[in-house]
């Protein structure tokens, strides 16, 4: 089972709050993945799920909000593997009428009746609500990525202006969703970790949530050892080149014009480094005579890499002559 399948099971075993609860949640639900008809003066509500938890949950809801019994026919389809679609439908237009009034969906507007693609802020006030219509809608038709592989979540919406209300919800919540087209759908969706996090515990998926956090706090601590170890490996290529160069560079001037004739302070770092090509700067500082700290060893050893350059550049002079 998928990490976004979990998380709807367990959203499905949310305790159902009050009434005005319940009927933000399937006004989400509806919006989502519902379908209204009005034929010959007659409304009925057609939800359809392929989710078993999500169906029986919609239909609880339904039945303790309303007294409603809601008709489920359950499908097979074997053109998609077998996948299978649950359908519930209120057929009975007062039954309908009931439910799209409560839930603010059909509203009257000038003596007539208009079907939305939003609901009323009313419906929404408190937190609880908003919490459950942004469980319902999730249900309806969310998803979560794999946390392994990356941090998305995203609502599917069928109409912009629900999608801007779900994103209005949610920046009520201190989120900071987008939104995008995606063929005849809009998506509202967040790609940071922490928001995902805030929006599993606003939903009241808190196993999912902890799941999510330990593997989080698992691929951060993996990418800061990675970091480190990166770090130090490019440090130590950049010191064995240094120190490669520094010993090219002595063993150049002992070849020409002698390591004795260097000043006194740079024949002891010459011949600590020839002697220890692999030692820090910090180790040779600790070898001479009168030890000095890294920035004095380094200062002599660019002073000697300065003498060797010079000499090249005589010599080289002097055999073109």
């Amino acid at each position: 089972m998928s990490f976004s399948s979990n998380v709807k099971k367990e959203l499905t075993c949310v305790p159902l709050g009050t009434r005005h609860c319940m009927i933000a949640e399937i006004a989400a639900l509806i919006l989502m993945s519902g379908e209204i008809k009005c034929e010959n003066g007659a409304y009925s509500v057609k939800f359809q799920t392929e989710n078993a938890a999500v169906a029986r949950k919609y239909f609880t809801m339904i039945k303790k909000t309303f007294n409603i019994n809601t008709k489920v026919v359950f499908k097979v389809s074997k053109k998609f593997h077998k996948k299978q679609t649950y359908i519930l439908h209120i057929k009975d237009h007062e039954a309908s009428l009931k439910v799209l009034k409560a839930t603010t969906v059909l509203k009257a507007d000038q003596e007539k009746l208009i079907i939305r693609d939003y609901v009323d802020l009313t419906i929404i006030q408190s937190i609880c609500c908003k919490r459950a219509y942004l469980r319902g809608a999730f249900l309806g038709a969310g998803s979560v990525s794999d946390p392994e592989k990356g941090y998305h979540l995203e609502f599917v919406s069928p109409a912009l202006k629900h999608a801007e209300f779900i994103k209005e919800v949610m920046s009520s919540l201190e989120m900071d969703p987008k939104i995008v087209p995606r063929k005849n759908n809009y998506v509202v969706y967040l790609k940071e970790g922490t928001q995902i996090v805030d929006l599993l515990n606003i939903m009241g998926a808190h196993i999912a949530l902890m799941e999510l956090e330990n593997i989080r706090i698992i691929k951060e601590v993996r990418n800061n050892v990675n970091r480190i170890v990166n770090c130090e490996t490019a440090n130590l290529k950049k010191t064995v080149s240094a120190a490669v160069r520094q010993v090219q560079d002595i063993e150049y001037i002992q070849d020409t014009i002698g390591i004795s004739a260097l000043p006194d302070n740079l024949q002891e770092v010459a011949t600590y480094r020839l002697e220890y090509p692999s030692a820090t700067l910090k180790e040779l500082g600790e070898l001479i005579s009168h030890p000095v700290g890294k920035s004095g060893v380094n200062h002599r050893l660019k002073k000697i890499s300065e003498i060797a350059e010079q000499t090249r550049q005589i010599r080289g002079g002097v055999k073109n002559d």
